[in-house]
């Protein structure tokens, strides 16, 4: 999943990004690390935010933009 770049790209910690998404911070974390899978709900949450689609978040395309 693509969604440490994005927040990277942003400039935001963990940390921020949680609160952003009104998530634990090791929950984000896992996440990232491949650790534990996002639910249906959480990838728009997630993709909502970074205005990206969810199949550029889960890496199954290289186009970010929404349709």
């Amino acid at each position: 999943m693509r969604l440490k770049f994005l927040r990277e790209s942003k400039n935001l910690t963990q940390q921020r990004l949680a609160l952003e998404l009104n998530m634990n911070q090791n929950t984000l974390s896992r996440y990232e690390n491949m650790k534990r899978q996002a639910d249906y709900n959480t990838l728009i949450l997630i993709a909502d935010y970074f205005n990206v689609s969810v199949d550029y978040l889960l890496e199954r395309t290289d186009n970010p933009k929404r349709y």
